[in-house]
């Protein structure tokens, strides 16, 4: 696209120029001109940009991420580690010692690890619990909420589903409603009271053990 646009009907418009009055088909016809003109520029200047994000997308994935060729992986590897040593280079490989991956750009870390850098501010840890008490803390963007990783987005939804269900909404996808908030807080009360209750019954078991172990 050049820095000059000719506009379309430039000698229509240079012969209407002359004239004192326009009829309104002349006017609507000459915007119309002008209006397809324009979209047609929009959508030039759109594949144009799209054309550059592929082009530098490919360069940045052939500098940060997994070359296709080993030997040349290996070679950039020992030249990186060289480097710096010599403080002269970047570290391309992620800063965990039993970690082979490529660090991302401006870091030290790889994806798997980039919670590591006390210093980004784009990722946070999944908070989807796991098994004894702890939490999943795979990198997720922090735009992402609730903050699941993909494996536990799609548990999440699955729970949300069955917790409807049990509330008498059957949704084959919880997207695709949005259940009354009501709904949503009673079962939630629920579930609460039901752990409660798990806790106090084992509270009381263990006091009663406590209990025998004394006596005896």
């Amino acid at each position: 696209m050049g820095d000059s646009i000719t506009i379309d009907g430039t000698d229509e418009d240079l012969a209407l120029s002359k004239s004192q009055f326009l009829s309104r088909q002349e006017v609507i016809r000459r915007r119309l001109r002008r209006v397809k003109q324009l979209s047609r520029l929009y959508k030039a200047h759109y594949w144009s940009l799209m054309e550059e994000l592929k082009r530098k997308h490919k360069e940045y994935y052939w500098m940060y991420g997994k070359s296709p060729f080993k030997e040349e992986e290996k070679k950039d590897g020992e030249q990186s580690d060289g480097d710096n040593k010599l403080g002269l280079g970047f570290q391309l490989k992620c800063q965990i010692s039993d970690c082979k991956e490529k660090a991302m750009a401006l870091t030290r870390f790889c994806h798997k690890h980039i919670l590591r850098d006390s210093n980004q501010t784009l990722y946070r840890g999944c908070n989807y619990p796991v098994k004894s008490g702890q939490i999943c803390k795979k990198p997720v963007l922090r735009s992402i909420n609730p903050p699941h990783c993909t494996v536990h987005a799609q548990a999440a939804e699955k729970h949300l589903a069955r917790a409807l269900k049990r509330a008498g909404l059957n949704v084959s996808s919880p997207s695709k409603l949005a259940p009354k908030l009501h709904v949503v807080v009673a079962e939630y009360v629920r579930q609460i009271q039901t752990k409660r209750r798990e806790a106090q019954q084992t509270s009381v078991s263990k006091i009663k053990i406590e209990e025998k172990t004394s006596d005896s």
